[in-house]
């Protein structure tokens, strides 16, 4: 009887230390670079307010469209302040959600009160970056109010959202992590009619402001260069709501 109780004993402690050491892992993110936290300063262009989530809104004009950005896995949310900020430079409510340990599957609904505290706003659409990719396609099945999903370097984790009327935007890099034949296979889970934006040359890290991520593949353009073509693409998709 001592025998089974010291091996149940240890093993409460085995589960402990490994519950304890995931949490401890989730709890240092990678990032923010400084370039993201200095995009975190208010000026005459863009607003910006943190508190629960990072609002970024245009200081000359009200929009009508809101895009809501999930982090991704294992990164400080604040890493992609920078791409972030220049989307709503062009006309557009960007708010930036933290999520619980840094993972976004963990807390799919942390947008939830958004749609409260932005009665002014239209036409929503999320998305997010890897993991937040996939967390915002989830949030957007559970969520009318939202018209349309954008991936960085993501896809959904089913095919259940394939014959919805989102409208989607698929954003990856030649040189991503996941490689090509993924973003391939995953195709059939988006709508027929998705558009896809394929940056040559682009990876999995340099969508956000955090330094290089385990396992990535090294980029053959600058972090620059791949965050204003996914600025730009972004932008174009987000004007579509409007029209």
């Amino acid at each position: 009887m001592k025998i089974i109780k010291r091996i149940a004993f240890g093993l409460l402690v085995v589960v402990f230390v490994m519950g304890l050491g995931f949490v401890v892992w989730a709890e240092t993110p990678l990032g923010p670079a400084p370039e993201a936290l200095a995009a975190l300063e208010s000026d005459s262009q863009v607003t910006v307010t943190v508190e629960k989530f990072i609002t970024f809104k245009p200081a000359s004009l009200q929009p009508e469209t809101g895009f809501i950005f999930y982090p991704g896995g294992r990164v400080d949310y604040r890493s992609y302040a920078a791409p972030l900020r220049r989307i709503a430079e062009q006309g557009y409510l960007v708010v930036l959600v933290p999520v619980r340990l840094n993972l976004a599957f963990f807390d799919i609904n942390a947008a939830q009160p958004i749609f409260e505290k932005h009665p002014e706003i239209a036409h929503w659409v999320t998305g997010g970056h890897s993991l937040g990719g996939v967390a915002s396609a989830l949030f957007a099945k559970d969520n009318p109010e939202i018209e349309g999903i954008i991936f960085w370097a993501s896809y959904p984790a089913d095919d259940s959202l394939k014959n919805s009327d989102l409208k989607m935007l698929s954003i990856y890099g030649t040189k991503d992590m996941a490689g090509m034949e993924k973003f391939d296979e995953t195709k059939p889970f988006l709508v027929s009619n998705a558009n896809y934006v394929v940056i040559d040359g682009g990876n999995h890290a340099q969508f956000g402001d955090y330094g290089s991520q385990p396992g990535d593949n090294e980029a053959e353009i600058s972090r620059a260069d791949q965050q204003s073509q996914v600025v730009s693409a972004v932008v174009s998709f987000l004007a579509s709501f409007a029209q």
